[in-house]
């Protein structure tokens, strides 16, 4: 019964995405919440109203090098960045009820600081210092709407955009900024507008 309800589960995970991002699955996540408190955090999401806008087993993944780095496979937010985190899901929850962004995955939010040094992130990165995620967009998305949204209200929003060599699309709320695979912005699929 068990392995069958995983297949469901893992079926359904492949349809939302082209791949998937790694084994830290539902399953991982509730042998994590085991010896893990969530139950704070998860209320905050409740009270915000933004629970549900990413399965949570998403929002709180780390680092996908974080078996590499002998890090833990997820991690809950420091408290004080809880504002940050109800931030980016604002975002998130608008683009997908604009349209903007369609099916993706979440493959990285939160990491400390010294996780985020082994897999080679930014010294002052989103993703220690606010809140950012990382995402996993199937094969046929577009990400020209995503461009036009961060083009018209990517200022007000804080908006940051870039995209790394890999394909994945970094989406966070701490500064209007975008930039691609060289980390520049001469290199980012979306460029700003001429003034």
């Amino acid at each position: 019964m068990r392995n069958a309800l995983k297949t469901i589960l893992i079926s359904g995970l492949l349809l939302a995405s082209a791949a998937r991002a790694d084994e830290r699955d539902l399953w991982a996540f509730a042998q994590w919440t085991g010896t893990h408190d969530t139950r704070d955090f998860r209320e905050m999401l409740v009270d915000a109203r933004l629970y549900g806008v990413v399965p949570l087993y998403q929002l709180l993944r780390s680092a996908s090098d974080w078996r590499r780095c002998s890090a833990q496979p997820f991690a809950v937010p420091p408290r004080a960045q809880w504002k940050d985190v109800q931030g980016t899901l604002q975002l998130l929850k608008l683009l997908g009820e604009r349209g903007v962004l369609g099916r993706y995955e979440v493959v990285s939010a939160y990491r400390d600081p010294l996780l985020n040094r082994c897999a080679g992130g930014a010294s002052n990165s989103a993703h220690t210092r606010a809140f950012a995620v990382d995402l996993l967009l199937p094969d046929w998305a577009d990400p020209n709407p995503l461009c036009a949204f961060w083009q018209r209200y990517g200022k007000p929003w804080h908006m940051g955009l870039g995209r790394y060599p890999s394909g994945r699309v970094h989406l966070d709320t701490a500064g209007y900024r975008t930039w691609g695979g060289d980390f520049s912005v001469g290199s980012s699929f979306c460029q700003p507008l001429a003034q």
